[in-house]
């Protein structure tokens, strides 16, 4: 059976940082794997993306600030966050796709696998 678990996730003030992780069991994924987030009464939202190959895509809100990385080694996946703001107040998801469809995927709805999702909070 396949998981993604997420962790990394908690209470941070404006202009610190996090590092948000997911590991993935049962199943070696080749196809991207990325980040979501979801902030209450909002709809749910790309963040980062990251192929197998290393290239990675980012959401126009959080570019420069937030970094993704992957070790196919260990299936695991981060997000490391910085300078973050109030506005990055959200549930954090991780997404994990079998293969690479030959476009990213902004929408959430290709993605095979989910994680839970982690709690990040900012505080002013």
């Amino acid at each position: 059976q396949v998981h993604l678990v997420e962790s990394g996730g908690g209470l941070v003030q404006a202009g610190g940082s996090l590092i948000l992780s997911c590991a993935a069991s049962g199943h070696t994924f080749v196809g991207p794997m990325g980040w979501f987030r979801q902030a209450p009464g909002k709809e749910r939202e790309f963040v980062a993306l990251i192929r197998w190959s290393g290239n990675t895509y980012y959401a126009d809100s959080i570019l420069g600030r937030f970094t993704i990385s992957r070790d196919n080694s260990r299936n695991t996946v981060y997000l490391q966050m910085g300078s973050l703001k109030v506005e990055d107040t959200a549930v954090y998801y991780c997404a994990a796709q079998n293969a690479f469809s030959g476009r990213v995927d902004y929408s959430g709805r290709g993605y095979d696998y989910w994680g839970q999702g982690t709690q990040v909070t900012v505080s002013s």
